[in-house]
């Protein structure tokens, strides 16, 4: 999403794309090409690919597996991916070959890909057509696989297309990343049977069984234009348990319906339900509201920053404060400075628990086993943290007082 978003927001970025879509793509890959490119042990490789498959445990009727691999095999998303690897280093090669590094530029092609879904931007539809696809057909071809024909096309970045789950398009020249539309139907319908199966449950189960869903839709849309999306989703929602609660007390009317499940507690009516926790001591469980979600945008990692090599130890763990959530890391901070008595672990000297610029430390780096667990961690001045990389001073954690 970021990288699409560097390719084609600026004014003189990327305007077309191809949006293409691999014909049965777990179903096709072609097993001569694996064994003969996936670096592994071939015989292990070769009789988990041709083992069969046994549907419904009909052990009479095992099926033959001479091409493609099942999914949600626990290998099978791994060897998908290696089966596309080199899709974008192979295209920049070919197109340079064909129109030399400065023209290749100005084509603006760029292929972004995750897992198997894959587009292509192109300055013109004349080079995605005749020099991009052509190119991208052979490269399937020799894995087993197809575009399909009826869902790969290309469109214009002012028309907008759709990949994992949002909408890429241009508004009066300004690029909005939104929640798709088809994206927001199927994640409704998985509310919808949620609340419709949870008649005879306790209402805080349901809750907590709707909040799981909320959460994580939440945070994988909170890095786009997403706040209209999730207002509206909460409005729905909103109305489809007034229905719930309608029909599990078939002689209340709405507003009884209303008054007994949605509690002012907080200051805003919100859906609840009191319930005990393990100690016996009551408490109130409020259901998630989308609306809340705070919009952060993804923060890219570099294209060569490798997380085993010690040189990027200090990228690896000022990206990971950065991505981490602000109340999480100042939880963490805190707790860390305690722990050192407000003291850097370095130089000994005060650091100030407002400090935005202490820097986290990994005392074992995680690229040689160390965790991200707190006893492996100590906080230090930004300047110290660099000492300790550059002259590989060995930190150690100190005793709490």
């Amino acid at each position: 999403m970021s990288q699409l978003f560097n390719v084609l927001s600026g004014a003189n970025g990327a305007q077309w794309i191809l949006d293409a879509d691999i014909k049965g793509f777990f179903d096709n890959i072609n097993h001569d090409w694996l064994l003969a490119n996936v670096h592994m042990n071939k015989r292990v490789l070769r009789t988990w690919l041709r083992s069969g498959v046994v549907d419904k445990r009909q052990l009479w009727a095992l099926q033959k597996t001479e091409k493609g691999t099942p999914q949600g095999g626990v290998i099978s998303p791994l060897l998908a991916n290696l089966t596309l690897d080199g899709l974008e280093r192979g295209l920049k090669e070919h197109l340079v070959a064909l129109h030399g590094v400065a023209k290749t530029r100005k084509l603006k092609v760029h292929l972004v890909r995750y897992a198997d879904d894959f587009v292509i931007t192109g300055a013109s539809p004349e080079v995605l057509n005749d020099t991009v696809m052509p190119w991208v057909t052979s490269f399937l071809t020799d894995r087993g696989l197809t575009l399909n024909a009826t869902k790969t096309k290309v469109v214009h970045v002012d028309e907008g297309f759709d990949f994992l789950g949002w909408n890429f398009r241009k508004y009066g020249g300004k690029l909005l990343i939104k929640p798709s539309r088809k994206n927001v139907k199927a994640f409704y319908r998985k509310l919808e049977e949620e609340v419709t199966s949870s008649l005879h449950l306790h209402t805080d189960v349901m809750i907590l069984n709707l909040n799981r869903k909320l959460r994580g839709w939440a945070e994988y849309h909170k890095g786009v234009v997403a706040k209209q999306a999730f207002t509206k989703m909460d409005h729905r929602l909103y109305w489809r348990l007034m229905r719930w609660g309608l029909r599990r007390h078939p002689r209340w009317d709405k507003h009884k319906v209303f008054r007994h499940y949605w509690t002012d507690a907080s200051g805003r009516f919100e859906f609840s339900a009191d319930t005990v926790d393990r100690s016996g001591d009551k408490l109130t469980i409020r259901l998630y509201r989308l609306a809340d979600t705070k919009i952060v945008r993804h923060k890219k990692v570099r294209e060569e920053y490798n997380p085993y090599d010690p040189a990027w130890e200090v990228y690896g763990e000022e990206l990971r404060v950065n991505r981490m959530a602000a109340s999480l890391w100042d939880t963490q901070r805190a707790s860390l400075w305690l722990d050192q008595g407000g003291l850097c672990a370095h130089c000994g000297t005060a650091i100030e628990i407002d400090d935005r610029d202490m820097h986290d430390h990994h005392i074992i780096p995680l690229g040689l086993g160390g965790t991200n667990a707190l006893s492996n961690r100590v906080l230090l001045h930004t300047v110290c943290h660099r000492q300790v990389h550059i002259l590989g001073v060995m930190v150690t954690k100190p005793a709490r007082v």
